[in-house]
């Protein structure tokens, strides 16, 4: 009887994480899109900017748009192909700085006077550069693997909170990482500034992250509803998140 009835006795199903697959046109705009954020954000983070007691960089406004990007990624396709996107993404920022360089190394003409402002605004600040990308490929890939692996816990449910959280882990890393390395390169130099440089950067790209919640859920539920191959593999009863 005791046999029988343990044998009866199903357990719940845990719930099952979708995921699309990455070969739609909806993915390779989001992944360009990741790729021009960074880019750009790279040559704003040279210029060191103040706002009263506030420290921060030319870049500050963009850089949380990548982690956004990179959550819907994650979401909709999974930590495999999130990583390939932050590896593409490492890459094309890396080839950006490289162009940037062979450009203002190449003789100017004698009518051209603009060199000095091309060194200036696109000079590559080597360690700048390497902040910036050791940044991205550690808290990106924190970011989309705490993700990710929530969703395989909870499945669909919960998507705010695997956002919020994803998003604590991986913006924490990548200050922190950022900030270290480029601290002298704009001019801090003492213990207080630096904490300041690091908090106000944690803070500032979590917050801008948090508000903009509603906005990324939004985005990937309509990226659920558009992207063919998760329809698919979407269960036939129940919502997605």
């Amino acid at each position: 009887m005791g046999e029988n009835t343990a044998s009866t006795t199903q357990r719940p199903k845990a719930p099952r994480a979708i995921f699309a697959s990455a070969g739609s046109p909806y993915f390779s705009t989001v992944l360009a899109l990741m790729a021009v954020v960074v880019i750009l954000s790279n040559v704003g983070a040279a210029k060191g900017v103040t706002f009263g007691p506030i420290v921060t960089d030319g870049g500050f406004f963009l850089f949380p748009l990548a982690y956004i990007l990179g959550d819907v990624i994650s979401e909709v396709y999974g930590f495999k192909v999130a990583r390939r996107a932050i590896i593409t993404t490492f890459a094309l920022a890396a080839f950006s700085t490289l162009c940037f360089w062979i450009m203002i190394q190449l003789p100017a003409a004698e009518w051209y006077d603009g060199q000095a402002a091309l060194e200036r605004t696109l000079g590559p600040v080597w360690l700048i550069v390497l902040a910036s990308l050791l940044g991205f490929l550690v808290g990106q890939t924190l970011n989309s693997w705490v993700l990710v692996k929530m969703k395989e816990r909870f499945g669909e449910r919960g998507l705010v909170g695997r956002l919020m959280s994803s998003t604590g882990v991986g913006e924490f890393a990548d200050t922190l990482i950022f900030c270290s390395i480029a601290a002298t390169v704009i001019g801090i130099t003492d213990i207080p500034t630096f904490i300041n440089y690091v908090v106000v950067g944690f803070i500032y790209k979590t917050a801008v992250e948090f508000l903009f919640v509603p906005v990324t859920t939004l985005v990937i539920r309509w990226f659920k509803r558009r992207e063919p191959t998760y329809e698919l593999h979407a269960p036939v009863a129940g919502g997605a998140a």
